[in-house]
């Protein structure tokens, strides 16, 4: 409606009806094994099982023209979108792949449930650390794992998380662009993005929900910390280990 306010008299039948009947196209692209679960699969086998958990479906997408926005409900790794899912849109012929997450960037380890503890693993810190090797600034992982081995000597690993170091000098939009580039294939025809929801957002959407360390690495007990720590220390010393 503002949009048509702001013509004033500038617009035809053809003008006006085009703009009445304008709609975001909504099909289904992508279909999922609902057997196949990818993120509980042992690392071994993950690789080779991403290549056959979706199936697509052609002539929904104009070729070289059509924005093609997907919606993921997080992204930890990164794995099915860089081994299967980016290829497979990218056969479809897009202008631009843009993937969505509903979750922010998920940039820390889990000690309460869910396996997801080797720092090295999260596609949002290998982009922090893509970015700081880009940059030069090594010297804020060699800080951040020194202060690491002096909270373990007094053992006072639990104190604080050091990684929030290594995430600091980048904002969030410089993660996403990061990330996009690590989960696009080479040969890749499409432009690929990826927004991330906010934490704030979430906040908004979650009121009665706060389990938010994933993302802020703000952990309810002490020893989240230390599971953060550990395995970014794990990670500085090449030991692919769990970080408790």
């Amino acid at each position: 409606m503002e949009r048509i306010m702001s013509w004033g008299k500038d617009f035809d039948e053809e003008k006006l009806n085009e703009m009445i009947n304008r709609r975001v196209r909504i099909d289904k692209i992508a279909i999922k094994d609902v057997k196949m679960r990818t993120f509980i699969t042992e690392d071994s086998s993950r690789n080779e099982m991403v290549q056959h958990v979706y199936d697509i479906t052609y002539g929904t997408v104009r070729p070289g023209t059509d924005t093609l926005v997907v919606i993921d409900d997080s992204i930890v790794r990164g794995t099915t979108l860089r081994e299967s899912i980016i290829k497979m849109l990218d056969r479809l012929g897009p202008k631009r792949i843009i993937v969505m997450s509903s979750a922010p960037q998920i940039r820390y380890p889990d000690c309460y449930g869910i396996d997801m503890s080797k720092m090295g693993e999260f596609v949002a810190f290998q982009a922090a650390i893509a970015l700081i090797r880009e940059q030069g600034k090594e010297y804020i992982l060699q800080e951040a794992y020194g202060l690491a081995k002096e909270l373990e000597r007094t053992n006072t690993l639990n104190a604080q998380n050091v990684v929030k170091n290594v995430y600091k000098p980048f904002t969030p939009e410089q993660i996403s662009a990061k990330i996009a580039e690590i989960i696009t294939p080479p040969g890749i025809e499409a432009k690929v993005e990826v927004i991330y929801q906010n934490i704030e957002s979430l906040h908004a959407s979650c009121p009665s929900n706060l389990g938010d360390w994933y993302f802020t690495g703000d952990y309810p007990t002490p020893g989240g910390n230390r599971v953060v720590n550990k395995a970014f220390m794990n990670y500085m010393e090449g030991k692919n280990e769990r970080g408790y």
